[in-house]
């Protein structure tokens, strides 16, 4: 399933380079590539952890 977010970057990038390679765009076809992309980019960010969870479980800790 993790290659699956990398596939619809890639296609997305893909589609979205197409629409705007050609003389006449097709703003559908645009959107798309974008929509794709996106949600690539969502479903992988959304399984990398936060940064500042981690230092706030510390402090957190420290205190108790």
């Amino acid at each position: 399933m993790k290659y699956f977010n990398y596939v619809l970057i890639l296609l997305g990038a893909v589609v979205a380079l197409y629409s705007k390679a050609e003389t006449e765009q097709n703003q559908y076809i645009l959107i798309g590539g974008i929509v794709l992309l996106m949600i690539g980019i969502y479903r992988v960010s959304r399984n990398i952890p936060s940064k500042f969870d981690k230092e706030n479980e510390i402090e957190d800790d420290e205190n108790n």
